[in-house]
């Protein structure tokens, strides 16, 4: 869309008109933070939640939001009005700011952006597959902008018949580039890692789920061989099943039970 507007330090202006300066640290050194959320018909979905980990994130990277929280939702709220799409992907960025020497923090540039998004609900009873990897993430309490490993595996990946990477650490199951994963073992527990992750807002709430058995634990390459279901999560993915692991096939290679009643009522939260 031509005409759609970002925001740059408080100030409107054309999306593709948009842009920094190359001093900018985001640039120099891949230094930054973002967060990501939804609107369906206008409405932000979780907006609090996702203010939460972006005000965290800029805490843990000494980077300072030069606006409130009020006035962060205002100028939110404002672009939402003005490009006027009702269901949309919206980015906060938080980038290390123009730095004469391409290395000393400065002060930040807040760019705010939106773009139409449509959630596909056939990819659901599609599933995806993933190869499994062995990487931690730096940093991974924190959403910044790197993504240097999981751009350059891509080849890795279609080379693998996949679709996305599952990181593990050493053998112990940690989460997909831009998505948390759960598994659902033969007794009907659903099981998610609860240390050197990201937690994601969509796995917030299906933790939040009383009548499931859901919790955080420690999850291992073998535990894979044998489970019931599995799924990730993510504000883009909702639930989506997982079919394949390595290339092995989970449970009989169509969304489980389980998955599916969680599906659902994460769907009905967003939607509300």
């Amino acid at each position: 869309m031509s005409d759609t507007y970002a925001m740059i330090n408080g100030g409107f202006i054309l999306k593709n008109e948009a842009s920094l300066f190359i001093s900018d640290l985001s640039i120099q050194r891949g230094f930054g933070i973002f967060d990501f959320f939804r609107t369906v018909d206008h409405k932000p979905i979780f907006l609090e939640d996702h203010l939460d980990r972006f005000y965290f994130s800029a805490s843990q990277m000494n980077m300072e939001i030069s606006l409130a929280r009020e006035a962060l939702k205002k100028q939110i709220f404002e672009l939402i009005e003005k490009n006027s799409i009702p269901d949309s992907g919206i980015r906060i960025t938080l980038t290390g700011g123009y730095s004469e020497d391409g290395y000393t923090l400065s002060k930040p540039n807040l760019v705010i952006t939106q773009n139409a998004f449509a959630f596909n609900k056939e990819n659901f009873e599609k599933g995806i597959k993933l190869v499994t990897y062995d990487h931690q993430r730096q940093l991974p309490q924190i959403k910044t902008i790197d993504y240097l490993q999981a751009i350059r595996l891509q080849p890795f990946v279609k080379e693998n018949h996949a679709d996305d990477l599952l990181y593990h650490d050493q053998n112990m199951i940690r989460e997909c580039p831009r998505s948390n994963f759960f598994i659902v073992t033969n007794n009907n527990e659903v099981l998610t890692a609860g240390k050197k992750i990201l937690k994601g807002i969509t796995r917030k709430k299906i933790l939040e789920l009383e009548e499931f058995n859901i919790r955080e634990e420690e999850i291992t390459l073998k535990d894979l061989e044998n489970v019931k279901e599995a799924f990730v999560s993510s504000t883009t993915k909702n639930v989506l099943p997982v079919v394949k692991i390595d290339g092995k096939t989970i449970g009989n290679g169509k969304p489980g039970e389980i998955t599916r009643r969680i599906y659902d009522k994460i769907c009905l939260l967003k939607e509300k």
